[in-house]
C-alpha cells in the first residue's frame, strides 16, 4: 500500500528529555473527539563522525574514478572466513576473489595476525589497494564473555552494560575486529522465540536506553580510535514479532504498532551515532526487509537521517526468492539495493549479478556509486586508509585478552544482572554454617553452558568459572560443596531416571540443595525456537523427588528465555535467575548465594505461568470485558479458564537481601501543558538490614486517546543504592513529548487528557498508588 513519510520523535535516556513538542493544526481526518495535534518534531542524527570531511570526498572521488564495476561491486560484498568450523582459515577461491577486489569485506575472522595476512592481500595484491573491513558477532563479550543480552538488560544498569561493550570492543579490535554485528535491539514479547536470549526484552523505553548505552560503548567517542569498533543496531525491522515463536517466521504487524513498538529503539541508535544498520529475515507489510525500500530509505535515511551503511542479514537477499517477492537472484539483487541495502553478507548475490544488472540498464551505476561510497567512508573513518594494519597490533592484543579488569568487570556485571524471584523465610543469602551444600542439576558444573549462545571467541571448554567452581573458591570456611548432576536437560531424556539415585542420596545428608537447572546454551538463540517454556529433560522430575525430601532447596535458573516455573515458584524456598553468566559467572553466582553481593536485577521480560500465555508482556491493552470488572469466576469477561491472567512474574519484578518502603507519589503540578513539564517525586527509604539497590521505575498510563492505549508505560527508571534506614527522593520530569504516540491520523504527537502515574518497585497496578495529572492544551 502507499506509504507516506513518517515522523518519529527522539527518545530521551531518561523521561525529562529536553525536545519542545511544537502545536500543529488539527490534521483532517482525526478522530471523533476533535483532539488538536501536538506534533512532535523529527530529530535527525548527525553524528561526530559523520562530520563533513573535504580531505575524505576527495580521496574517494579520486579513488572511485578508478574503479571498475567489478571493483565496485566488491566492496559491496562480505563473506566469511571458515574461522568458525575449521580456525583460522580461508578458502582458496576466496583467497582468489580477495586479490581480484571481488571482496570488500569479512566476516569471522579474528586475531591480529590472521586479519593482518588478510589485509596484506587486499592492499598489497589488488590493483586499487583498498583495504577490507573486519565483522564478528560480539554479542555479549569477545574473549572475556558477559552474561547473554538479555541478562545484561536485568541489571538495569546503563552504566554497566555500558562497560560490557566498551570491553567488547577493547578485546575485539585488539583482534583485528573493526565491526560487530551488534547491538540486536528487536523487541521481544514471545518467549518461544530462541532470539529473546539476544535482545534487551519487551519493554520500547528500556530498549531504547540499552541501544544507546551498548552503541556508546562499542562506538566510543571517536571512531578512528584503534581500541573502538563499528556497531550494528539489527534486525531492521520487527524480528522480534515473528509469528508464533519460531524463528524466520512471517511478522504481520500493524503500521502504528511498527511505529510505537518496534521502531523506537532503532531510532534511538540512530540518535547514539550507530554506524551501521542490519536487515531483517522477515517480512514486514508483505515486503522481505532486505527488499523494503520503506524501511531502509524512506524511514532510516529519509525521516531518520542516518548516514552510516547497511548490510543483510547472512544470506537474506538470496531469502528474498523463497519468499515469493523475486523471480530470480538477479532480481533480489536489483530489489535490495534499491530498497536501500550496501552490502551483501554471504550470498554473493551482489557479486554474481550486479555489473549485469548495470550493464543492461535494470539498475543505475548512481545507486552502486552511493552504496560504494558509504562502505569506502567508513573505512576512511576507521583510519584503514592511513594504516590498514592499525588494528593487527599483536603486542596489544596479547596485552589486552582476559584483562583481569576485564575479568572482574565480567563478575560485576553478571552479579548485577542476576534477577532473585523468590526468598522464602530469608534461604538466601546461605548462612556461614549451612555445613554441606548439595550442588545438584546438570548446569552445576558445564563450563559450556555458563557463557551462552553468541559467546563470539569464548573459550567455552577451558575459561568459564562453573557453579561448582565459583562456589568452592568463595564459599565461608567450614561450609562444603558436593556435587553430582542428577539430571539431564536433553530433550530426549524426558521421563528417565538415570542419576536420581546418586543425586536424592547426596541430597539427604546435605543441609541445603542449590540445584542447578535450566536450559543448554545452544537451546537459546538464533534457530532455537521452543513450543514449551519447561524445563527440559528430566530436571522436573529430580526438582519435585529434591523438594520431597524436605530439604530446602535453592533452585539457581541457567537459561537464556523465560521458562514456565510455576510449580517451582510454589514449592522451593528460593529461585536465582541467573540466565547465562559468562566466562566469570561461577563466581558471581557465589558472590550472590553468599551474601558478598545483594541481589539487584530486575525482569527486562515478563515470565509466564505457562506457554498458553505467551505472547504476554506488562503493556498490553485493556478490552472491553476487562476480568476486573467481572464478579469472581465470571465467564464473560477475558480471562482463561484454566490458568489466572497474571504472569508469574512481571516485568520490572526482582526480590533484594533488603527491603524498600515508598512513600506516596507527589506531583509538581495537577497539570501541564504545551512547553510545559511536571515533576513526579516518592522517597524510597531501605527498610531492611543490608545495604542494597533498588530499581526506582516510572509508568503511566493514558485514559482516553484517539486510538486506545496500554495499560501502563515505562517512561523512567533510577538505580539506587541505600544503606539500612538511608532514605532518598527520586524525582522523574515527564514533558508532553514523553507521552506521544501514533495518534488516529498515523502522525506522532501527544493529545490532552487524564493519565495516572505510578512510581514503584515493578509494573503492575497494584504495585503502588497511582496519582492523576492533566496534559492541557
Amino acid at each position: 500500500m502507499a506509504k507516506q513519510l513518517l515522523a518519529f520523535a527522539a527518545l530521551p535516556i531518561l523521561a525529562g528529555c529536553t525536545t519542545v513538542a511544537t502545536q500543529a493544526p488539527p490534521p483532517a481526518g482525526h478522530a471523533a473527539t476533535d483532539i488538536p495535534a501536538h506534533v512532535v518534531p523529527v530529530e535527525r542524527a548527525q553524528p561526530a563522525w559523520a562530520a563533513p570531511d573535504p580531505e575524505m570526498d576527495r580521496t574517494i572521488d579520486e579513488l572511485m574514478a578508478r574503479m571498475t564495476i567489478e571493483d565496485k561491486v566488491g566492496q559491496l560484498t562480505l563473506l566469511t572466513s571458515d574461522w568458525e568450523s575449521t580456525g583460522p582459515t580461508m578458502r582458496d577461491t576466496y583467497r582468489q576473489d580477495i586479490r581480484a577486489g571481488r571482496v570488500g569485506a569479512i566476516f569471522n575472522a579474528y586475531t591480529a595476525g590472521y586479519t593482518r595476512e588478510l589485509q596484506r592481500l587486499a592492499v598489497e595484491e589488488t590493483r586499487l589497494g583498498i583495504p577490507l573491513l573486519f565483522g564478528y558477532d560480539v554479542i555479549h563479550g569477545h574473549r572475556t564473555i558477559f552474561p547473554i543480552s538479555l541478562g545484561e538488560a536485568a541489571s538495569w544498569d546503563l552504566a554497566a552494560i555500558e562497560k560490557a561493550a566498551r570491553v567488547s570492543a577493547q578485546e575485539a579490535s585488539a583482534e583485528g575486529l573493526h565491526w560487530t554485528f551488534s547491538p540486536m535491539v528487536d523487541i521481544a514479547r514471545d518467549a518461544r522465540w530462541g532470539r529473546v536470549s539476544e535482545g534487551a526484552g519487551e519493554d520500547v523505553y528500556l530498549g531504547a536506553q540499552i541501544a544507546r548505552a551498548r552503541v556508546r560503548g562499542y562506538q566510543g567517542h571517536d571512531l578512528g580510535a584503534t581500541d573502538t569498533i563499528l556497531a550494528t543496531a539489527k534486525h531492521f525491522a520487527a524480528y522480534g514479532a515473528a509469528q508464533a515463536g519460531r524463528d524466520y517466521h512471517t511478522v504481520d504487524i500493524s503500521e502504528r504498532t511498527l511505529r510505537d513498538v518496534y521502531l523506537p529503539p532503532f531510532k534511538a541508535a540512530v540518535d547514539e551515532g550507530v554506524a551501521s544498520f542490519m536487515t531483517a529475515f522477515n517480512e514486514y507489510d508483505g515486503i522481505p526487509a532486505s527488499g523494503s525500500r520503506y524501511l531502509l530509505t524512506d524511514v532510516l535515511r529519509g525521516q531518520w537521517g542516518f548516514d552510516g551503511f547497511v548490510v543483510t542479514d547472512y544470506t537474506s537477499i538470496n531469502e528474498m526468492v523463497p519468499h515469493g517477492y523475486s523471480a530470480d537472484l538477479a532480481q533480489a539483487g536489483e530489489q535490495a539495493l534499491d530498497a536501500g541495502v550496501d552490502m551483501d553478507m554471504q550470498g554473493a548475490v551482489f557479486m554474481d549479478h550486479l555489473a549485469q544488472s548495470v550493464s543492461d540498464g535494470t539498475i543505475e551505476m548512481a545507486a552502486v556509486d552511493r552504496a560504494v561510497r558509504r562502505i569506502l567512508e567508513m573505512k576512511y573513518r576507521l583510519g584503514l586508509f592511513a594504516d590498514p594494519y592499525r588494528y593487527a597490533d599483536e603486542a596489544r592484543e596479547q596485552e589486552t585478552l582476559y584483562r583481569p579488569d576485564f575479568l572482574e568487570a565480567a563478575r560485576d556485571v553478571a552479579r548485577r544482572s542476576m534477577v532473585l524471584l523468590k526468598n522464602e523465610d530469608d534461604t538466601l543469602p546461605l548462612a556461614a554454617n549451612t555445613g554441606l551444600v548439595a550442588l545438584i542439576g546438570p548446569l552445576g558444573d558445564s563450563k559450556p553452558d555458563m557463557i551462552g549462545s553468541w559467546a563470539a571467541a569464548g573459550d567455552r571448554e577451558a575459561r568459564p568459572v562453573t557453579l561448582l567452581e565459583g562456589m568452592r573458591a568463595n564459599a565461608p570456611e567450614g561450609v562444603r560443596i558436593e556435587q553430582v548432576a542428577g539430571a539431564s536437560y536433553r530433550f530426549e531424556d524426558e521421563g528417565s531416571t538415570e542419576g536420581f539415585a546418586e543425586a536424592l542420596a547426596l541430597a539427604r545428608r546435605s543441609d541445603v540443595i542449590v540445584a542447578a537447572m535450566g536450559e543448554r546454551w545452544d537451546m537459546t538463540g538464533e534457530a532455537a525456537s521452543r513450543t514449551s517454556l519447561d524445563l527440559p529433560g528430566n530436571q522436573q522430575a529430580l526438582l519435585e523427588q529434591l523438594v520431597a525430601t524436605g530439604k530446602p532447596v535453592i533452585l539457581v535458573m541457567l537459561s537464556g528465555r523465560p521458562n514456565s516455573i510455576t510449580w517451582a515458584d510454589e514449592n522451593v524456598a528460593a529461585i536465582l535467575h541467573a540466565w547465562y553468566p559468562g566466562t566469570m559467572g561461577g563466581h558471581a553466582v557465589a558472590d550472590v548465594l553468599f551474601g558478598a553481593y545483594n541481589p539487584s536485577g530486575r525482569l527486562p521480560i515478563t515470565f509466564p505461568r505457562t506457554v498458553g500465555q505467551v505472547p504476554i508482556h506488562y503493556d498490553m491493552k485493556n478490552t472491553g470485558r476487562p476480568i476486573e470488572l467481572g464478579e469472581p469466576g465470571a465467564k464473560y469477561v477475558s480471562r482463561y479458564l484454566d490458568t489466572p491472567n497474571d504472569p508469574l512474574y512481571r516485568f520490572g519484578y526482582g526480590l533484594s537481601y533488603s527491603s524498600f518502603g515508598y512513600s506516596p507519589v507527589t506531583l509538581s503540578a495537577p497539570s501541564m501543558g504545551a512547553g510545559g513539564s511536571i515533576t513526579a517525586s516518592a522517597t524510597i527509604t531501605n527498610t531492611g538490614d543490608v545495604a542494597g539497590e533498588e530499581v526506582v521505575q516510572l509508568y503511566v498510563r493514558d485514559l482516553v486517546g484517539s486510538v486506545t492505549r496500554p495499560v501502563q508505560e515505562l517512561k523512567g527508571f533510577e538505580k539506587i543504592a541505600l544503606q539500612p534506614g538511608e532514605s532518598r527522593t527520586v524525582r522523574f520530569t515527564l514533558k508532553p513529548e514523553d507521552l506521544a504516540f501514533t495518534r488516529a491520523d498515523m502522525s506522532h504527537g501527544w493529545e490532552p487528557g487524564e493519565f495516572r502515574l505510578w512510581i514503584a518497585p515493578s509494573s503492575g497496578a497494584e504495585a503502588a498508588t497511582p496519582v492523576t495529572f492533566t496534559l492541557t492544551e
